[in-house]
């Protein structure tokens, strides 16, 4: 994924009109599935340009969240809306300007990756002159010109990934939402994927729901933590590491101890050494004497808080 080579994709047109209007405002929104099962309770957020990671666990809500602001299914309770339009009544003018990659994302496997983007960029309503330029630009993007003319089929997991993220990104979204979008990707492909989600954001709406803390380290701006459908903490990556401040702490233990430490504390690393287990843990307190303080990451975070101590 190339990102120096094309400098057009990678940020729009920078306005004053742009930047007062564009934004999403998510309004005590909540999904019911049956009597008993909610997907999302009372959800609220506003965003604007700029990378928001949407961190939580499998089944907090995520996809449920992304498939109401791409305007897939309705939220049960509360609006969204795009610019001051409600998204659930009107919601073509979001459409035209977003980029979406679901979690499952299927292709055509009969379809060749430039014959599938021609096919999309037709849904997408975009003009045939510029479709074959924009398509070649997005292939070198994503790395995949050797394999272009290639049945879909026959690619990898990570390479139909590739594919996924050149077809959201087909419309120049304002709004791109891209739904764990490094599941199947190699380490070195998801380090691109990372770098071109920053170097994409410019005046852009750019959502990465993922699990993988990784993923949102280096690219979010803004991080929203998510459990149970709930809104835990929204918080720019800086402060949600001031919170922790003098509250990790590492130490030596045996194998032994290891698993009623488990138990005891949020044990967030572990490393094995000649003389034992080195151990980094999230807690409020020393948790034994012979621990030192250590300066916090976005792992000890997401731990902190998805257990509960807000």
């Amino acid at each position: 994924m190339d990102t120096q080579t094309i400098p057009h994709l990678m940020t729009r047109p920078s306005t004053a009109t742009a930047r007062v209007s564009m934004g999403i405002n998510i309004q005590n929104v909540g999904k019911q599935y049956s009597s008993k099962t909610w997907g999302l309770r009372d959800f609220s957020l506003d965003l604007g340009p700029g990378v928001l990671g949407l961190l939580g666990p499998n089944g907090a809500g995520k996809s449920t969240l992304m498939r109401i602001l791409a305007t897939i299914t309705k939220p049960t309770t509360g609006k969204v809306t795009w610019n001051g339009a409600d998204i659930a009544r009107s919601p073509d003018a979001l459409r035209a300007v977003l980029g979406y990659l679901p979690q499952d994302f299927g292709v055509y496997p009969n379809l060749s990756a430039v014959e599938f983007l021609e096919y999309m960029a037709v849904i997408k309503g975009l003009d045939s002159k510029s479709t074959k330029r924009r398509i070649d630009e997005l292939l070198q993007v994503v790395n995949l010109i050797e394999a272009a003319k290639r049945p879909l089929g026959g690619y990898s997991g990570g390479m139909k990934q590739r594919v996924g993220i050149a077809q959201a990104l087909l419309n120049d979204p304002q709004l791109l939402i891209v739904d764990e979008p490094t599941v199947g990707l190699d380490p070195e492909e998801r380090v691109r994927f990372r770098n071109l989600l920053s170097d994409l954001s410019g005046e852009r709406i750019v959502i990465l729901s993922t699990h993988i803390v990784s993923d949102v380290e280096s690219t979010a701006t803004q991080i929203a933590l998510i459990d149970k459908g709930r809104l835990l903490s929204r918080a720019a990556p800086e402060d949600l590491l001031q919170r922790l401040e003098n509250k990790v702490w590492e130490w030596n233990v045996s194998s032994d101890e290891l698993l009623a430490l488990k138990q005891k504390y949020i044990v967030s690393g572990t490393i094995r050494r000649s003389n034992g287990v080195q151990v980094r843990v999230v807690s409020e307190s020393q948790p034994e004497a012979n621990a030192k303080n250590i300066s916090p990451n976005l792992e000890d975070a997401y731990l902190y808080f998805i257990g509960g101590k807000i």
